[in-house]
């Protein structure tokens, strides 16, 4: 007797349904709350074929059937081997997406500082709020966990979880539920106090691992935004402007464009600042970056779609030509909505 395709669907409706209720299940249950477009009759014929295989028990004469050791084994199998398939789909569609935007904005750097005459950078794409999509453990060791994190955008992120205890296929599929129907949908900033001490209740003697995992979570999310990529050109424009080009000034802004660590204050700033049309402009002093105090810079945010952003930055003389470089953002951030999005 083959494990067939229906057989497979009314096994991972039994599993499913057993995992929330913690009952037995009957044929009816699974009839109702499941479109499998099967009547009981024929699910109940299905279900003591997978009883004879091994795959499903019956507790006790009038009760339904549960899962199995074998069922259990089965059911955490395909699991796996399904998500371990979507994460590698997901990881080659975000390196061919990734790829794309890095040499996009690298271009669109170029474009700004050979039409504006000034420094221009561009910081590459980030979430407002990250929030979580999934979360998959498996066992690598008995006390190592492999945790792949996958949050908005599809970024995603593999971490190891010391875990003192071995767990169990049942126990790591019981975790795997829980911290997915608790944490989906949310930011790091959403799982609060409250939430995570109600987590490791429902954990019992597997607390620690769930403070492991939240603490993974937060981690990968922090080190996407320290890993910010930002590109620049035209550095050397502002030897065009003798009040930027005295020496010790010059060579500092020349150091803060190419070393680009201190730009990601600017990033930062610009991004809670700048107003409802995403445009920031800051004259002189305003400039959040100290070696920047003689210049004036004009930021502009741009979107991706999905919550994606990263902001545009023109960097020149306070004398700069303000309409020519509006205009030069809007109609940029315009084109790169269009290029973007023309390949989705």
């Amino acid at each position: 007797m083959e494990l067939d395709e229906r057989k497979i669907k009314i096994l991972k409706a039994i599993i499913q349904n057993y995992l929330e209720t913690g009952e037995p299940v009957g044929s009816r249950t699974i009839s109702k709350g499941f479109d499998l477009q099967l009547s009981p009759a024929t699910i109940r014929n299905e279900m003591a074929d997978l009883e004879e295989m091994g795959y499903i028990v019956q507790p006790h004469t009038s009760a339904g059937r549960i899962p199995s050791d074998k069922g259990y084994r089965f059911y955490v199998d395909q699991l796996m081997e399904e998500k371990e398939q979507e994460a590698e789909e997901l990881k080659e569609l975000m390196i061919k997406r990734v790829d794309r935007v890095e040499l996009l904005l690298k271009q669109m750097a170029q474009i700004l500082a050979k039409n504006t005459n000034y420094a221009a950078m561009i910081s590459g794409p980030q979430y407002h709020l990250t929030k979580l999509k999934f979360i998959q453990l498996s066992k690598v060791d008995y006390n190592k966990l492999l945790a792949v994190i996958v949050v908005e955008g599809n970024i995603i992120k593999n971490t190891m979880i010391d875990v003192q205890d071995e767990l169990s296929d049942e126990e790591l599929l019981n975790l795997n539920i829980m911290l997915n129907s608790s944490l989906n949908g949310l930011t790091i900033e959403e799982i609060n106090l409250q939430m995570i001490t109600k987590l490791k209740e429902q954990a019992g003697i597997h607390s620690g691992v769930v403070d492991r995992v939240l603490e993974k979570v937060a981690e990968s999310i922090r080190a996407d935004q320290e890993d910010l990529q930002i590109y620049t050109s035209g550095a050397t424009n502002i030897f065009k402007y003798p009040e930027l080009s005295d020496g010790e000034n010059a060579s500092k802004l020349i150091s803060t464009l190419e070393e680009k660590k201190l730009l990601k204050d600017l990033v930062a700033d610009a991004a809670q600042s700048s107003d409802n049309t995403g445009i920031q402009v800051y004259i002189g002093d305003e400039a959040p970056v100290q070696t920047m105090k003689d210049c004036s810079i004009v930021t502009a945010q741009y979107e991706l779609g999905g919550g994606l952003h990263g902001t545009i930055g023109i960097i020149g003389p306070k004398r700069m030509d303000y309409e020519k470089v509006l205009a030069t953002l809007k109609t940029l951030i315009t084109q790169l909505d269009t290029a973007f999005h023309k390949e989705e």
